[in-house]
């Protein structure tokens, strides 16, 4: 119980831990488990869309698939020009501890081979949380977004994906929540007294 006590707070420490990338966009943060949080939520939705994925294996190679950041920071792609870091010591380390080291190895593993129906899910959703994330920093002015998003959508590799990508780039981010329902937000649903 001690070793699953440990992995829980290394859990953790992703809520701690920055993706660096947004500082070379000049704008936006997010936590390593926020990304991942999202990137599982897509990684349902895109499994959902197609009938012959693996739905929980998605799931598990989307919540897996950056935890090894816990111990070695996230690396951004100017980062990785410069500097090499041992992600499978990472892993390895930790999955000795783990009564599900094995599972958790293997689906790490999987996702950086990216050679099954579910690990090309699971990397889209991983870019697809990028580009989500790219959108709503666009919604707000930073023009830089547009430039990283056509990198993003050349990584994607299934059909949904960059379909789903497409609406997302068309779809203003604030519009699930602020409609053009002016009343509402004038009188907060109260009627109207003349």
């Amino acid at each position: 119980m001690k070793n699953l006590a440990n992995f829980l707070f290394e859990v953790g420490m992703l809520k701690r831990t920055p993706r660096s990338g947004f500082q070379f966009l000049g704008s936006g943060s997010e936590s390593v488990a926020e990304h991942i949080f999202r990137a599982v939520m897509i990684g349902y939705t895109l499994a959902r869309l197609d009938p012959d994925a693996e739905v929980e294996k998605v799931l598990r190679l989307c919540l897996f698939h950056d935890l090894p950041e816990a111990r070695t920071g996230d690396m951004n792609y100017v980062n990785k020009k410069y500097v090499t870091v041992d992600e499978q010591k990472a892993v390895d380390d930790l999955a000795a501890t783990l009564p599900f080291g094995q599972e958790y190895r293997a689906a790490v593993e999987e996702f950086v081979r990216n050679d099954s129906r579910e690990a090309r899910i699971a990397h889209d959703a991983d870019q697809l949380e990028m580009i989500l994330s790219l959108k709503e920093y666009r919604d707000l002015g930073n023009h830089y977004a547009e430039e990283w998003y056509s990198f993003a959508l050349q990584r994607l590799k299934t059909p949904a994906a960059r379909d789903l990508a497409a609406a997302i780039w068309s779809t203003d981010s604030s519009r699930w929540w602020f409609d053009n329902n002016g009343e509402w937000w004038i009188n907060g649903g109260k009627p109207v007294k003349d």
